[in-house]
């Protein structure tokens, strides 16, 4: 996940390169669902953790205070996302828990765009940035909502404000998808401002101008709110902005410290310490902290962490994390961390940017409890952190596969899309076969290996982002994804016992041609337009589009009016993608601004739209998913008589509506308090 400051958010291919669920005799997995609904687009899956209960009762009541610490935060994010989405969501869930006397087929409407709603933390999806909207009429969901109000809902009225004017004032929130478009607009129009196109509430009135001499003392951690001619920073800290729920998540992180090991209290207490002050300073001694913390088997990312949804690439959303290590899991992943020298000296790129001594990688696979914020419903799989690439050089850097995660995706996931999209029946069976071989690997190396290495010029004083912009997370995220697929194919991994040997070449055909496959697949997801905005996307769509025009590894072939990716030359790709990520790191080590958005403008953000409409036709007919939400696991506690925590459960909801509905407190229909605004 990391960010774009230097950590990989892998968003996986849903409908991708998975093999279909196997049912295995005694298994788990063959008594329980996974997929548990489809909502347009979206594919609604339950997460599960089946080593919680195997914890002893510390680690779980640890789990638990970091738990509530998650949930205690979710707001943020939800009003970071957009300054309207607690007002409608409060709309959505009053209509829906007093919804006797709606109109059925009203109903199911909002229903259905509410479930998208809190899949994607408000009305924009995750992966385009554009706005979705209701399908009912404004007269129907009026009625709907007065339906509700006689049912004995009670809505978001601001002082003084009937039911009526602020139905008025929302409805084009709901219905108008030219009101805020895009939560994200990185690539504005001619004569746009990138932060006034971006419908986020990271800024408030502010333009790229009149940020040309401001100096922001908390770049990662406020709000920039113009007043009159002045620009002022709103700090997200204890007395600050948001510092409601910021109270709470200290008190639960404040809780769970008596139950950490001696590393991760201090940790916590770092944490703690920069939730209270806002600065710079604490955040990096937190990181620092995290990173020193590197042998317990719970441990929580909680913050502001990731820089995708800020257009300038600068202003962290808030999400959070809990997980436990997965033991039996964690072999391959601490190879490549234990290895990462031998990576590092081998890198395709000018020696003066390799590090000299790698120190301090961390590598464990994980099994998530909850996952909040920027980091769920909608999920990574792998995770870089901390973003700081000073900490990064100087102490080191953690990086986890969510294995849970993965093992959902592939149980949840149609068979079929490999068919479709393989040139060949031969690609086809060596997708089934070895894609998730591949894919796991290739994740593992582009977090551990990927966003861990290289050094940067002085000059940049360890920030490239500011030089970079808006191009750094695109960018960073290229470099990782290209460093895992220039070692593929090393007959050193088989030497590190990662590979079989035997199978190497197959699984390193079967690595690229799934890469070149997601390049035309992924613009299933983007229905509208011809640019992509999410980073990832960006960042798979320039790597893909470069080798083809300057490599003859990918070649472009139609068959019955279809558009297939093929592979002919696995040598060539791997020299191909040497030489792109030579000036992909020499881009981010000198902070090459313009270097970097020739790249991008010139293979990353425009697409063909005769061929989208193509993919769409034929995912369509497949009835797959475009993305996944993730219901997560319920934990619960029974208390003594003196109130002790004698015992926590987990459980699994498998129903998204009755756990976002606990979430918001809205369960038996009560109304919270508001304020975040």
């Amino acid at each position: 996940m990391g960010s774009a400051v230097a950590g990989g958010w892998e968003l996986p291919d849903s409908a991708g390169d998975s093999p279909a669920p196997v049912v295995r005799g005694g298994d788990k997995a063959a008594d329980r669902p996974y997929l548990l609904e489809r909502v347009g687009e979206a594919a609604v899956v339950q997460l599960y953790a089946d080593g919680f209960e195997s914890l002893p009762l510390d680690q779980r009541i640890l789990v638990y205070h970091l738990y509530r610490a998650a949930l205690a935060g979710r707001d943020i994010f939800f009003d970071q996302r957009y300054v309207h989405n607690l007002e409608m969501r409060e709309v959505l869930e009053q209509i829906l828990t007093h919804a006797d006397d709606v109109d059925p087929d009203t109903r199911a409407k909002i229903e259905r765009y509410t479930k998208l709603f809190w899949i994607n933390t408000g009305p924009y999806n995750n992966l385009t940035a554009r706005k979705f909207v209701l399908t009912c009429t404004g007269e129907a969901f009026l009625a709907a909502a007065q339906a509700a109000v006689d049912g004995g809902a009670r809505f978001p009225t601001r002082h003084g404000e009937t039911l009526d004017v602020m139905l008025t004032r929302m409805l084009p929130l709901f219905l108008d998808p030219s009101v805020d478009p895009s939560v994200t607009t990185k690539t504005p129009g001619l004569e746009e401002d990138l932060l006034m196109a971006s419908a986020n509430n990271l800024y408030v009135d502010v333009t790229m101008d009149d940020l040309e001499s401001f100096t922001e003392q908390y770049a990662l951690n406020s709000r920039l709110v113009k007043l009159g001619d002045h620009v002022v920073e709103e700090v997200y800290k204890l007395d600050g902005k948001y510092g409601e729920h910021i109270s709470r998540i200290i008190k639960h992180l404040e809780a769970a410290i008596p139950y950490a090991t001696e590393s991760m209290a201090k940790a916590l207490k770092a944490l703690i310490r920069f939730y209270r002050t806002g600065e710079d300073a604490d955040r990096k001694a937190y990181d620092i902290a995290w990173v020193q913390d590197d042998a317990s088997p719970i441990d929580t990312i909680n913050g502001f962490i990731e820089v995708y949804m800020d257009a300038r690439g600068t202003k962290g959303a808030w999400e959070a994390l809990v997980y436990y290590v997965n033991q039996e899991k964690t072999a391959e992943i601490q190879v490549l961390a234990d290895n990462a020298q031998w990576f590092e000296d081998r890198m395709p790129w000018d020696p003066k940017y390799r590090k000299k001594g790698v120190r301090g990688i961390t590598a464990n696979a994980i099994d998530v409890v909850i996952e909040t914020g920027e980091s769920g419903p909608v999920t990574p799989i792998g995770i870089n952190l901390p973003n700081d690439q000073s900490v990064r050089e100087e102490h080191g850097s953690k990086s986890v596969s969510l294995s849970n995660v993965v093992e959902t995706y592939e149980h949840a996931t149609p068979s079929g899309f490999r068919t479709e999209f393989s040139w060949t029946p031969a690609e086809a069976t060596r997708a089934e076969r070895w894609s998730r071989t591949a894919g796991e690997l290739t994740t593992n190396m582009h977090e551990v290996i990927g966003h861990a290495s290289g050094r940067l010029a002085d000059h940049l004083n360890g920030n490239p982002q500011a030089a970079l912009k808006e191009q750094y997370s695109a960018l960073e995220e290229s470099r990782a994804d290209l460093v895992a697929l220039y070692f593929l194919p090393d007959p050193q991994l088989a030497e590190f016992g990662l590979v079989p040997v035997e199978h190497h070449n197959e699984i390193v055909l079967a690595g690229y041609e799934g890469y070149a496959r997601n390049a035309i697949t992924q613009l299933r997801r983007v229905r509208k337009g011809t640019q992509l905005e999410e980073d990832h996307m960006r960042n798979r769509q320039m790597i893909v589009r470069w080798l083809m025009d300057n490599t003859t590894a990918i070649e472009e072939r139609v068959h019955n009016s279809k558009t297939f990716y093929v592979i002919t030359d696995v040598t060539v790709f791997q020299q191909g993608v040497g030489e792109l990520l030579a000036e992909v790191q020499r881009v981010k080590s000198k902070g090459d601004y313009e270097a970097a958005k020739w790249l991008f403008e010139t293979y990353g953000i425009h697409f063909d739209a005769d061929l989208r409409d193509q993919v769409v036709e034929r995912v369509d007919a497949l009835n797959l998913p475009s993305y996944s939400g993730f219901v997560q696991p319920k934990l619960d506690v029974e208390r003594d008589a003196d109130n002790t925590i004698i015992d926590v459960t987990i459980s699994y909801p498998q129903d998204l509506m009755t756990q976002m509905l606990e979430y918001s407190g809205n369960a038996v229909g009560m109304v919270r308090p508001r304020g975040l605004h």
